[in-house]
């Protein structure tokens, strides 16, 4: 296995990323994984490394680069239910200024930077994110159609919202399969509706399910929401929706 910080050239500066790959000399298909609002950190360095294990080239890019590099803000080893309205209260500016076009621009840079990496194969990618990057995996894909084959979201964030351009309202340009992965209460019955419809007029593979008994958060070990059956789901849902859309060297 091998890991190493990487630089992404953008249109507004260089992007800090963790990359995870087989160390095998061979080539892997892509996979751009989009953390949730706290960064890159141990916890998704270990999900990428979890990844690569099965066969990826997996790069978890810096969402807050304009602000300096990772962790661009100082979190706890363990961050509990007590401490995230403080976390919250400095990181929701920094979401705030993550707009759309931002979020476009730099899934321009990352797809462009994953795809020409001497260990990467040719071929289509996958696009995975949780929380807040479960909206940008799905923006990603329905960007690229063409480069990008499978997309998965865990307890997502910003999915299904009012705006003109939320993601849901997107996806008629999807050809990815996807999956879904929702804690309770992540999205109202009506959204998840809402969310199906779309899907289903796009005439994509996809599965959108509720994980019984979680909060929003459960594939992350550093928080309170975390819970080891619901990530072990995650994985059931995750590394099968890749290995069939994507070939592994």
């Amino acid at each position: 296995m091998s890991t190493k910080t990487v630089q992404i050239p953008t249109t507004d500066g260089r992007a800090d990323a963790f990359v995870a790959f087989p160390d095998r000399g061979e080539r892997h298909p892509g996979v751009l994984l989009y953390p949730d609002v706290f960064g890159p950190r141990p916890e998704m360095e270990q999900k990428a490394r979890e990844l690569a294990e099965h066969g990826y080239y997996v790069l978890v890019p810096n969402l807050f680069y304009r602000h300096g590099p990772a962790p661009v803000i100082d979190l706890p080893d363990h961050i509990s239910n007590d401490v995230r309205p403080e976390i919250f209260a400095r990181l929701m500016p920094l979401v705030e200024a993550h707009t759309t076009e931002r979020i476009l621009r730099d899934a321009d840079a990352y797809l462009g930077f994953l795809t020409t990496q001497p260990e990467v194969s040719a071929g289509p990618v996958g696009v995975v994110g949780y929380c807040m990057g479960a909206a940008l995996a799905m923006r990603t894909a329905t960007a690229h159609p063409g480069q990008v084959a499978a997309v998965a979201g865990f307890h997502p964030g910003f999915l299904v919202t009012e705006a003109p351009d939320s993601p849901h309202r997107l996806v008629s340009a999807l050809t990815a399969q996807v999956h879904i992965g929702l804690a309770e209460g992540d999205l109202t019955p009506e959204a998840i509706s809402e969310l199906n419809k779309a899907l289903d007029a796009a005439g994509v593979g996809y599965t959108t399910e509720i994980y019984p008994d979680t909060a929003h958060g459960f594939t992350m070990s550093d928080t309170d929401a975390f819970s080891p059956s619901a990530l072990q789901r995650h994985w059931d849902r995750l590394l099968p929706l890749l290995g069939r859309t994507l070939a592994t060297g």
